[in-house]
């Protein structure tokens, strides 16, 4: 049973991995699939993503309106190739739930049909964490957006980061994270994400370069 209870208007951490910590992204079709699936998901109406996507070929991000009112504001976001983070606030009574099941079981039975596999693909119930204070919630973004490095840099969070240039380049190259839209880059998939929804604690991506380059700086030190 989960420790902690959703509540409307609160910010929570979520994630989780693959059964087993294996590998649940095995392609750009798979990511591009679960960031769909992020968009998509968060409503109260049903999708069936796959029938879609044969029409058109492509992943979906273009549906935001006929997908209806979402259930929950996602601020950040990080896919990595064996589990994913997530940092959401729940907007309507029981929408994290709801939001969850649908974004973990269609992405199971994507993933189950396309590689003939049966069975859980994901380790239980995914985690969640309250985030009940103001400098935590800031953390987060700065964590959530930093967890690429562990694919070039397994250690990262243990000891500080050597080459600090590449890590930051190749963070600014990673495609499966909302690290883009804080860039203020545009791209289709800045959809997915409610800043609205969440405090401004950067005003521009001056701001935001600013705080990944200090904790890049720190790593070793804070993340450990």
């Amino acid at each position: 049973m989960r420790k902690i209870k959703f509540a409307e208007g609160e910010f929570y951490h979520i994630y989780n991995r693959g059964v087993d910590k294996r590998t649940v992204f095995l392609d750009q079709n798979d990511y591009e699939r679960f960031l769909s699936s992020l968009l998509l998901s968060n409503s109260k109406k049903h999708f069936n993503i796959e029938k879609r996507n044969r029409k058109t070929k492509s992943f979906d991000f273009q549906s935001l309106v006929e997908r209806g009112d979402p259930v929950v504001a996602i601020g950040a976001y990080c896919l990595m190739p064996n589990h994913f983070h997530l940092l959401v606030k729940e907007i309507t009574p029981g929408g994290i739930s709801v939001f969850m099941q649908k974004l973990q079981t269609g992405y199971t039975g994507f993933f189950n049909k396309k590689n003939q596999r049966t069975g859980a693909l994901f380790e239980g119930t995914f985690k969640a964490e309250h985030v009940d204070t103001d400098m935590y919630l800031k953390y987060l973004y700065t964590y959530i957006h930093l967890n690429p490095i562990g694919i070039i840099d397994k250690g990262w969070k243990q000891k500080k980061i050597e080459d600090k240039d590449k890590a930051k380049k190749f963070l600014e190259g990673y495609t499966f994270s909302s690290f883009f839209d804080y860039q203020e880059k545009e791209r289709v998939e800045k959809l997915i994400l409610s800043k609205e929804d969440f405090p401004e604690y950067f005003k521009n991506s001056a701001e935001f370069n600013l705080m990944i380059k200090e904790w890049i700086n720190f790593s070793g030190e804070i993340l450990g």
